[in-house]
């Protein structure tokens, strides 16, 4: 099977119109789950980096394993007020209005390379964001690697300059 057999489509959730895209299906099935991380994992194979960084929530589903597997660190990112630690924060525009996350401020070591993880790529905003605060931080971002990616929602164009990459695609489905 292939990781898309294992993702269930909702239609019309969380608003009319929108296809949205559950990884749950992924998780509760034993062989799904490691078929999404090995397939991430392929993502990365040829990369040199240091630490994954895992965007909330579902970013850390898939990002630990992988650095588990990789013997790599991993950081999380999270929402403002999350992280019980001195942060930084950065500041994305959504559809309607705005978001903050944040990442500890001393997740990342100067000339640390990063990849970034997260279950999808739509607009790329979050993503973008999280980017900028590596940066900020003095690391490099070498990838940002997607289990699903929507490229209709111009996530990569959002991104361009980075190295992206996805296991899987829904375009107008």
């Amino acid at each position: 099977m292939d990781v898309k057999d294992y993702i269930r489509t909702i239609p019309d959730f969380p608003a009319k119109g929108v296809m949205f895209r559950d990884v749950t299906t992924v998780l509760q099935n034993a062989e799904g789950f490691r078929l999404a991380v090995d397939c991430l994992q392929k993502l990365v194979e040829d990369i040199e980096f240091d630490v994954i960084v895992g965007i909330e929530s579902r970013g850390f589903l898939f990002g630990t394993p992988l650095a588990y597997n990789l013997n790599k660190a991993f950081v999380p990112v999270r929402k403002k007020g999350k992280l019980p630690f001195d942060t930084i924060e950065q500041e994305y525009s959504l559809e309607y209005g705005s978001a903050v996350i944040e990442m500890h401020s001393d997740a990342i070591k100067p000339g640390q390379r990063v990849v970034i993880i997260d279950d999808l790529i739509a607009t790329g905003g979050t993503v973008k964001a999280a980017a900028q605060l590596v940066e900020r931080l003095g690391g490099s971002v070498e990838k940002a690697i997607f289990l699903i990616e929507l490229p209709e929602l111009g996530g990569r164009k959002t991104l361009e300059g980075y190295k992206v990459d996805s296991v899987v695609q829904f375009e107008g489905e």
